[in-house]
């Protein structure tokens, strides 16, 4: 995820950055001993939504992944890092409200050639002082937007044509984007 891509669908976007990415992905893959599919990308991303009437800015410092699993099934999931982590917040930026992501997923399920199901799950606390009855409405708008930009972009064909491609080919670029230490170049 960019700025660019989820500005187009989050209002209250203010920054996203990839601030610390894992690019040996297979020794990833070691670690979790295979369990949970093929890792394709893992790092640590940093966040931060603008203020509005009703909610001053937050921040969040998120792990986050995207794992290919069987049947061609794809997770993408992040949790929110603990305060104990703090310190790899970014050094430039002022200190916010922090809100805490304590589990979001998308799964994609391919259910034929053309088409697939997404599961949204997110499990949010906004932080601060303000009770949910204010909050819950931005958090619903914010995901209704990102279901109206995804049904507009996956249902364009042309814009979707590139990254419909044959499994040989797929595979071929999985394997010349991999950086890992088990990887010859």
């Amino acid at each position: 995820m960019n700025f660019e891509e989820r500005a187009k669908w989050d209002p209250q976007i203010k920054q996203v950055d990839e601030i610390y990415p894992i690019y040996d992905v297979d020794a990833a893959n070691i670690a979790m001993d295979f369990k949970y599919g093929d890792c394709k990308r893992l790092g640590v991303g940093y966040c931060q939504t603008k203020s509005n009437p009703i909610v001053d800015g937050r921040e969040q410092l998120i792990l986050c992944g995207i794992q290919n699993m069987p049947n061609k099934r794809t997770v993408i999931w992040g949790t929110e890092l603990e305060e104990w982590h703090n310190h790899l917040f970014p050094d430039d930026i002022e200190r916010h409200t922090r809100a805490k992501s304590h589990l979001f997923a998308t799964t994609l399920q391919p259910t034929g050639p053309d088409s697939f199901d997404v599961e949204y799950i997110l499990q949010l606390e906004v932080g601060g002082n303000l009770p949910n009855f204010l909050t819950t409405p931005i958090l619903v708008e914010t995901v209704k937007g990102m279901f109206k930009y995804a049904e507009k972009v996956f249902g364009n064909e042309e814009s979707m044509a590139p990254w419909i491609k044959p499994e040989d080919e797929i595979e071929d670029i999985i394997i010349a984007e991999r950086h890992s230490l088990l990887m010859p170049l």
